[in-house]
């Protein structure tokens, strides 16, 4: 039995997983269920998208669909502009500050 997961999927109680949602940049939440997700309607993701602070992959249909990835930056965006920031500013703001965590982690490899 060893490498290969209890039937229940949790080996050591710790959930295995399994499917695209382990990919953070796998798109695959339609704009209600992001809009769901993240507790705003999905108008506010649709404004988002047309300003380009968040641009979600399109289906052959052309529905929008969001990532783990782009869902987490759109929460970043969120709270920011409900701290007062407007949508602009939020997004350089957020963009700075993914800036600097990549800094961060090159300078941590470098160090290492």
């Amino acid at each position: 039995m060893h490498g290969t997961p209890p039937r229940d999927g949790h080996p050591g109680g710790v959930p295995v997983p399994i499917g695209p949602w382990t990919d953070p940049d796998a798109a695959f939440f339609t704009v209600g269920q992001a809009g769901d997700l993240l507790g705003v309607p999905a108008a506010t993701l649709r404004r988002f998208d047309a300003a380009g602070a968040v641009s979600p992959e399109r289906s052959a249909g052309g529905q929008r669909r969001y990532s783990s990835r782009q869902l987490g930056h759109a929460r970043r965006l969120v709270d920011l502009v409900a701290e007062g920031l407007s949508l602009q500013a939020a997004t350089r703001i957020a963009a700075l500050e993914d800036e600097v965590a990549e800094l961060r982690g090159r300078l941590g490899e470098s160090e290492a």
